[in-house]
């Protein structure tokens, strides 16, 4: 998968430099695969998602991130939702919507917080982070490239067609980008447009903009 650095996002997807090339041009080292290293998505079953989490306990949470106040959710086995939402009325309302039968609790726990240090500069105490997931098979592994993008770099819709063997299946890559459940902790912030401008984000392209230079800073300073 090719990868690139924001500022030279646009002459290296038209340049169509090769993976070891680009990621050489803009440095690319191991400390920025902070994603592709923690993050281990499961899958729910067809029954969890298809009866709307009937049996499901799901506890969620709010905190603050450098990027606007978050809420964060999750399963006896791992995260699975984080939404970027100023308001808990409609954060709460859009996550009961995703599974309108589970049982609900308001409270943090040890998965939210270790999936809120994500978002610190520090990630020495970083432990690994699981996702507990809605998801077709289609989804689960454009979401897992996804992972493999290292922080501080972007790549195309097209790219992550061709790294998943679907070449021809940018637009459904697409989609299943634009559904992300987890914002930040599965970086289709990373994602932008092949001629190199910076593309949608259900958070808002500002927001996208913003954790990219977050991104792009931190990743020079842990190389």
């Amino acid at each position: 998968m090719r990868f690139l650095s924001l500022s030279n996002a646009a002459a290296k997807l038209k340049k169509c430099a090769s993976v070891l090339d680009a990621a050489n041009d803009v440095g690319v080292s191991c400390t920025g695969q902070l994603h592709d290293s923690f993050v281990k998505i499961d899958a729910m079953t067809p029954v969890d998602y298809e009866r709307g989490g009937h049996g499901l306990k799901i506890e969620y949470d709010y905190a603050a991130t450098p990027f606007g106040q978050v809420i964060v959710a999750s399963t006896s086995i791992g995260v699975c939702h984080i939404a970027f939402e100023p308001h808990t009325d409609t954060a709460l309302e859009a996550l009961t919507k995703k599974f309108p039968n589970a049982k609900y609790h308001h409270t943090s726990t040890a998965f939210h917080q270790q999936a809120l240090v994500m978002f610190d500069q520090d990630w020495s105490c970083l432990r690994s982070v699981n996702l507990h997931l809605p998801a077709s098979k289609f989804q689960i592994k454009v979401w897992e490239a996804l992972l493999k993008i290292p922080m501080g770099v972007v790549t195309s819709y097209g790219d992550i067609a061709q790294h998943i063997g679907q070449p021809s299946a940018a637009r459904a890559v697409g989609t299943a980008i634009a559904n992300n459940p987890v914002a930040f902790l599965i970086p289709c912030h990373r994602v932008i447009r092949k001629n190199g401008t910076i593309g949608g984000y259900m958070w808002g392209a500002a927001r996208k903009q913003a954790i990219l230079g977050w991104e792009t800073i931190h990743s020079d300073d842990a190389a």
